[in-house]
């Protein structure tokens, strides 16, 4: 049986894409992070190790001497106000990728950046083109520019996740369910817009079929990993509230605005308020990115929007609501 090692195997994406390789036991499974999992059955497979710790880290992945690496381990918040605030990010990767020298039996990488290397709404000309709006983006700019720079035995890739929901997701997709379903979701007057947005078993599918893909089609590459068809805000709330037999109602966009301005002056007393400026700009910017390259040998995704919804709407109820 292959080795498989995940960093961050306790996040998000991470414990959908662990249950999956348990599940279907092909590989000998081993996640380093310093996070307890979410799942008890994961603590089997599970190291407590940050990426931040070199000497350990070094000696782990030695000792596992893994044929594949799927690295997700990362700060993702963007409450960082410098570089150093996310050396996970940073000298993370750079722990991991001296590691990597030392396994001579390696096959593939995936490292894992993110979308906000460019800011929403922006369309880069190449994937060596980056215009991150945050401090975390920054951090993922240097993250790909020191992958990039290594000289490596094995076959990586990078990934960008998009906007990625479904069960154990966080903020803001958790919230963004929950609203909907508490009615307090309300459409932004005619401010809809489009973005790419990706279901979870979904990005994993698309994660597990960079690793079993022709060399040639991935070696050095960068993916977007979402949903192909850009999901329009209003109309994916109004499947949600469908299903829960309800219908949304629509606001004035001047009421958001508001809001937003409300919650910009209440965050600067530490105060937490569902919409600030920077959100409703998020929440307002088409931002529908190329996934092309990776539809090229993905062609066909095997959960659609709607089976995605019944099956976050039913982890929510059964899973967090019984928290």
């Amino acid at each position: 049986m292959q080795k498989i090692l995940i960093t961050g195997g306790s996040g998000f994406i991470g414990t959908n894409l662990i249950a999956r390789l348990l599940q279907e036991e092909v590989f000998e499974v081993l996640n380093l992070d310093e996070s307890t999992p979410k799942i008890q059955e994961h603590e089997k497979v599970w190291n407590n190790c940050s990426v931040c710790d070199r000497s350990k880290l070094s000696g782990i992945v030695r000792d596992f001497n893994p044929d594949f690496v799927i690295h997700l381990a990362a700060r993702t918040d963007l409450r960082g106000k410098n570089l150093q605030d996310y050396e996970a990010n940073l000298q993370g990767v750079s722990n991991l990728l001296d590691a990597l020298d030392s396994i001579s039996n390696l096959k593939r990488v995936i490292f894992t950046s993110s979308m906000y290397v460019c800011e929403p709404g922006y369309l880069p000309s190449s994937f060596d083109d980056y215009k991150p709006h945050t401090v975390y983006g920054a951090s993922k700019v240097e993250t790909e520019k020191i992958i990039k720079a290594r000289s490596t035995r094995y076959t990586w890739s990078i990934i960008r996740p998009t906007s990625i929901w479904g069960p154990w997701f966080g903020e803001p997709y958790d919230g963004f369910f929950r609203a909907v379903m508490k009615r307090f979701y309300f459409h932004l007057g005619s401010k809809a817009c489009k973005k790419t947005y990706g279901y979870v078993d979904n990005a994993i599918f698309q994660i597990l079929s960079i690793l079993q893909a022709p060399e040639y089609q991935v070696k050095g590459k960068i993916f977007y990993l979402g949903d192909y068809e850009p999901y329009d805000i209003s109309e994916w709330a109004n499947e949600i509230a469908d299903h829960e037999g309800f219908k949304i109602r629509r606001l004035p966009y001047p009421l958001f605005v508001l809001a937003g301005w409300l919650g910009d002056t209440l965050k600067l007393f530490g105060v937490k308020f569902p919409m600030t400026s920077f959100r409703l700009h998020n929440m307002t910017t088409d931002n529908v990115l190329d996934t092309s390259p990776i539809q090229a040998f993905v062609p066909n995704l095997p959960i659609s929007r709607k089976e995605g919804n019944t099956r976050t709407l039913a982890w929510i109820k059964v899973v967090k609501g019984a928290r």
